[in-house]
């Protein structure tokens, strides 16, 4: 009986693969979808780069009803909705990205910006740490960087300080981490250090509004009044209409008023 049965068994099996394969034609068009799919979501994402978020959004959302599976497409709505404050649609996207691959760097480093974002600084930490721990990760001394900030804004100082000098041990001219210990070293009041730090991103990078603004501080808490002003006339003339350079000028007429 047993021998009788298990000759039934492979046919039996095989009928039943059959039916569930798939025909060329149904393979052909989940191919199709697939990649309008991951057309939608490269579009997405530039939409969205252009702050054009509902437009953004519909086309994410045309990409998850063509393939349901598309981790990027989940990921980068997840993001979206982070954006606007959205925070269930945003958790329910990350989840399901992080399910579809639980070892993605890209969405646990995005998932940590947008809990960090919301004030959940131990669970962004968690998701930056998963991110990071992968040495092949393109983006891991950018995750780094965005864990110190995130650790900054507890605050807790010295864990963000060993981030950002763990990313300077590997990449030393990483311009993200440098301005972020010139910063954190103006506002300990370690001024000389501060100095030498901006000093290495300017070796590195093109000034900004903020490095010249951290500069005329700077520069002004070591007592050089000329390098000071030569930070505050670099901000007027090249940044005018930033939120540093109005910094600035409520500085100097405050200084103006002692």
């Amino acid at each position: 009986m047993t021998a009788t049965l298990n000759r039934f068994l492979v046919p039996v099996l095989a009928i039943v693969l059959s039916a569930c394969a798939a025909s060329p034609d149904e393979e052909r068009a989940e191919r199709r979808l697939k990649r309008a799919a991951k057309a939608n979501t490269e579009l997405g994402v530039e939409y969205m780069k252009e702050g054009h978020l509902e437009t953004a959004e519909g086309k994410l959302k045309k990409a998850i009803e063509q393939d349901p599976d598309s981790l990027r497409a989940h990921d980068a709505i997840a993001v979206l909705y982070g954006r606007v404050e959205e925070n269930e649609r945003a958790e329910k996207h990350f989840k399901k990205a992080l399910s579809l691959n639980p070892d993605d760097s890209r969405t646990h480093n995005n998932y940590g910006l947008y809990l960090c974002q919301t004030g959940a600084y131990v669970r962004a930490d968690e998701q930056f740490r998963q991110a990071a721990s992968n040495p092949l990760y393109s983006g891991r001394l950018a995750t780094l960087t965005n864990a110190g900030v995130c650790a900054n804004k507890i605050p807790d100082v010295e864990k963000a300080e060993q981030y950002f000098r763990e990313v300077l041990e590997t990449a030393p001219d990483f311009t993200p981490a440098l301005l972020n210990m010139v910063s954190m070293s103006y506002e300990q009041g370690k001024y000389m250090s501060a100095r030498g730090y901006l000093q290495r991103y300017e070796g590195v990078a093109r000034y900004n509004a903020e490095s010249l603004w951290l500069g005329v501080r700077i520069e002004a808490a070591l007592k050089d009044r000329n390098a000071s002003g030569r930070y505050g006339l670099l901000l007027k003339n090249n940044f005018p209409d930033t939120a540093q350079a109005k910094s600035l000028q409520e500085w100097e007429n405050e200084r103006r008023n002692r």
